[in-house]
């Protein structure tokens, strides 16, 4: 089973302090982390992650005792250092003790070029050398559709800021082809099989029902998720957006027929059904809520 944490709650430091009580974690003292936000843009929240979370993520870490943050991440919607500087990560880098890092900063020495067998990806994808150099990697992404090309933009889309859009010195755009290809959704969940997160944080207080990643239709969804099943994770994400009223792209089917989720379980990332997905809370109002989603996990027809 994949025990995915569900708090609601309008509280997003609140929640993520009790979403990871509730799930079972590997320990992180002594160890170098790689945290992995969502900083395509500087739009604020669900645009990008809140600077709030991210400080009480970073804590969370410190306080279990982690060696060392690096935080990095690669925008897609402008120039990564301007990004995270608008957004303050590196006046919090300096106040927190952790390093900030602009993946598409990275000279081409610091990235690897991976060509897995059967993938959509005609030459595979880069990633940066440090995702295997670190002793866990943690993901925080937020709650949205994609308007893009994606459809919906959980933990599985987030990877993708850890692709290099162009190697340093090479004409090849990885990232025009992702956008380009009629296999899109599936290319977002092979690039997952570089690396296993060792956690996961939705922070869904509001969320992107319509339109994303840096705009949309936000609605006040109040809940922050917990797990380290990307998945699980993304199959109860779209279960919530399908709960708000979402797009028809995003509601069509089984939750598990979108093309993402079900890519990413024929490549063996997660659970395989939504029967393999437990959802744990913390109090009456939180089980409520995840009674519902739960509800719309299971729903074999298109979500109502």
């Amino acid at each position: 089973m994949s025990r995915i944490a569900v708090v609601h709650t309008d509280d997003r430091v609140r929640g993520l302090k009790q979403a990871t009580d509730l799930i079972e974690l590997n320990s992180f003292a002594g160890k170098r982390v790689l945290l992995k936000p969502n900083f395509n843009s500087a739009d604020p929240t669900p645009g990008s992650t809140h600077l709030d979370l991210l400080r009480a993520l970073v804590q969370w870490l410190r306080e279990r005792g982690a060696a060392e943050i690096i935080v990095g991440d690669r925008s897609g919607m402008g120039m990564t250092r301007r990004v995270m500087a608008e957004k303050g990560v590196f006046h919090l880098a300096q106040e927190m003790g952790f390093t900030a890092l602009a993946f598409d900063q990275l000279p081409d020495a610091e990235w690897v070029l991976l060509q897995p067998d059967n993938t959509h990806w005609r030459q595979g994808f880069a990633v940066p050398r440090l995702l295997f150099e670190v002793d866990a990697v943690v993901q925080t992404c937020n709650l949205k559709t994609h308007r893009f090309g994606g459809d919906f933009s959980l933990s599985l889309k987030n990877t993708i800021g850890l692709l290099a859009r162009m190697l340093p010195g090479k004409a090849y755009d990885y990232m025009r082809e992702l956008h380009t290809s009629g296999h899109h959704l599936e290319m977002i969940a092979e690039a997952n099989v570089a690396y296993s997160p060792a956690l996961i944080v939705v922070d869904g207080v509001e969320a992107f029902t319509e339109g994303g990643p840096e705009s949309g239709k936000k609605v006040q969804t109040n809940v922050v998720l917990a797990g380290t099943d990307r998945v699980a994770i993304d199959a109860a994400g779209v279960a919530i957006l399908r709960h708000f009223g979402t797009t028809p792209a995003v509601s069509e089917g089984p939750v598990f027929n979108q093309a993402q989720i079900a890519r990413a379980v024929a490549l063996g990332l997660g659970a395989k059904s939504p029967e393999e997905i437990e959802l744990v809370t913390p109090d009456e109002g939180s089980a409520r809520f995840a009674a519902e989603i739960r509800g719309l996990l299971e729903r074999r027809d298109a979500a109502a």
